[in-house]
């Protein structure tokens, strides 16, 4: 998918969509005529809007105790609507179903039985809608809740029906809110020997692919991915660009993130070797600061940005 152009006049009394004008006049200034009155403008504008997949982890979505962070959930709600705002499509992955199940259930650790961890899945992840419901409500935005499995992925049927639900909600200007469906998939919260998702890493890069989106933003408890662990060396330095996964940057993933996920470096470079190939951008960036994700979408140098092959140096 290539990125959209929005065209359009700029006027002292605000914006005409181009789909209403019809052309009067050519001269320096521009003429155009709707519904019988003259307009003159001096400036066009012209604008880039893109398909955009951000993903927030758990860790971005609650404290240390498991609860909610109304705060980061806040910010990254506002910082989307705007960004739709300005015309641009955007897709949500949300993690955390677990982690805020257990917390609504005062459960006193994260279950270890498969069972227990559907129905907590299914607790929180009702729990994460309704707040996302409301929060985006209240800049007038709409959401949609898809939970995905493996087989919705893997059957071509199944994928094209899929690809058509979000072009239908991305068309009305509607949010998708998604997640892999812990209640009847245990891909990601049970290992096995077939996995399609197993983490919403991988489910996001999967999402960018199967939507051709145009770029994809992983939003975690790290500012991207650093030559070495900075969590033990002092030394370690952040890669702002990769352009080419290789054996040297894999080298550099390490295990499993905190404990509240499943994810780690590992899994973000899977996903960016399926995002990448698909055409599309991925950038890891610090799920801390949300407003960095306005600079992520203008081409800023934040965090580690992965760029779609065939993209120059």
């Amino acid at each position: 998918m290539k990125p959209k152009v929005l065209v359009g006049l700029r006027l002292t009394c605000g914006v005409i969509p181009s789909s209403i004008w019809e052309k009067g006049k050519t001269s320096y200034d521009l003429g155009y005529k709707l519904r019988n009155d003259w307009f003159i403008c001096n400036t066009m504008w012209k604008k880039t809007c893109y398909r955009i997949v951000v993903k927030v982890g758990t860790s971005t979505l609650t404290h240390d105790t498991g609860s909610i962070n109304l705060r980061n959930i806040e910010r990254l709600v506002r910082v989307l609507s705007d960004l739709c705002g300005y015309g641009h499509e955007i897709i949500l992955v949300s993690s955390g179903a677990i982690a805020v199940g257990s917390a609504k259930l005062a459960l006193p650790e994260r279950p270890k039985e498969l069972r227990m961890k559907q129905a907590t899945a299914a607790v929180g992840q009702c729990r994460i809608m309704h707040i996302y419901d409301k929060l985006f409500a209240e800049y007038n935005r709409t959401v949609a809740q898809i939970l995905l499995t493996g087989e919705d992925v893997e059957d071509e049927k199944r994928a094209a029906h899929l690809s058509g639900t979000f072009e239908a909600l991305l068309s009305m200007g509607i949010i998708p809110v998604v997640n892999e469906n812990d209640s009847v998939s245990s891909a990601e919260i049970e290992t096995g020997n077939h996995k399609v998702l197993g983490d919403n890493d991988t489910l996001s890069a999967i999402v960018a692919s199967l939507c051709h989106a145009d770029l994809l933003i992983l939003m975690s408890d790290i500012d991207g991915l650093y030559n070495k662990d900075p969590r033990t060396d002092s030394n370690a330095k952040l890669i702002h660009s990769v352009y080419e996964i290789t054996d040297e940057i894999r080298t550099m993933a390490g295990g499993a993130g905190s404990w509240r996920g499943t994810g780690g470096m590992a899994t973000k470079l899977q996903a960016a070797e399926i995002a990448v190939g698909s055409g599309c951008d991925m950038v890891i960036s610090n799920g801390s600061r949300m407003d960095d994700i306005y600079g992520i979408v203008e081409g800023k140098e934040i965090g580690t940005r992965f760029y779609a092959k065939g993209k120059e140096k």
